[in-house]
């Protein structure tokens, strides 16, 4: 009797927590290990406070050069987060201001390249490795690529593909420099909207079930409180599927 209580009680904060209460009868069997990391800080965006309070390990994606790029970099390692470089890549398609100050782009020559590279790592202390902002078009590119990578190999920095292009040459060069890298699974908000960060949430939950590990990518700004809100709800119910937050660094390879 006591035990029917106890698990009344439990499924009862569950419901409160909008979180799936099936979730309390599953036993996992092994431990599912998840990154998750949190592009666009840098800017005082929305949301950047409430990721800032998300009580597992995650990455902070911090842009250079922008007003709170240094604040938020410190900030995150103070609180035991990583750090990453946001470095700003060339779209196929987007407006330019989205970029940002410093953009790594296919018409700079290989000198540009490299310093602007160099200057983004200088800007964001405790950096320990880097990964796209946007960038379908300057990830594709292998002689950007190329220049990229090699500088993170003499500062001693992984490279996290955000993938935003299937035809991203990253892994193919990273492993000829013996660069560590890591790949994005799963954008949490892609689309900006409540209805459609709750959906990439029940994929998350689908994927950890599935696969031993499984790195995944939010944001601040226009997505960020709502994407906040959901992973808080959401921690407990990978945590009950036998997810383990680690650090992004140690799925580098």
């Amino acid at each position: 009797m006591r035990l029917m209580m106890i698990k009344r009680t439990i499924l009862a904060v569950l419901l409160l927590l909008a979180i799936p209460a099936q979730a309390i009868a599953e036993q996992p069997e092994t431990t599912k290990r998840i990154a998750l990391v949190i592009d666009d800080f840098g800017n005082g965006m929305a949301g950047t406070e409430q990721m800032m309070e998300l009580p597992v390990p995650f990455a902070v994606a911090v842009m250079p050069f922008l007003p709170t790029s240094r604040k938020d970099a410190e900030w995150a390692h103070k609180l035991g987060k990583e750090v990453l470089v946001h470095l700003p890549m060339e779209p196929n398609a987007g407006k330019p201001e989205w970029l940002g100050p410093g953009a790594i782009t296919t018409r700079l020559t290989d000198e540009e390249i490299r310093e602007r590279v160099e200057k983004a790592i200088d800007n964001i202390p405790f950096a320990v490795g880097v990964n796209n902002h946007m960038g379908s078009r300057a990830t594709a590119d292998e002689r950007v690529m190329r220049i990229v990578l090699s500088v993170c190999k003499e500062r001693n920095l992984f490279f996290l593909d955000s993938r935003t292009t299937h035809k991203s040459v990253i892994g193919k060069l990273a492993k000829e420099l013996g660069v560590r890298t890591a790949k994005n699974d799963l954008f949490m908000d892609d689309i900006y909207t409540r209805s459609h960060i709750a959906k990439q949430a029940v994929k998350l939950q689908k994927r950890v079930k599935e696969q031993e590990e499984t790195i995944v990518i939010g944001h601040v700004g226009p997505p960020g409180k709502h994407t906040a809100d959901i992973l808080q709800k959401s921690i407990p119910v990978l945590q009950q599927l036998g997810g383990q937050f680690v650090p992004v660094s140690t799925l580098a390879r």
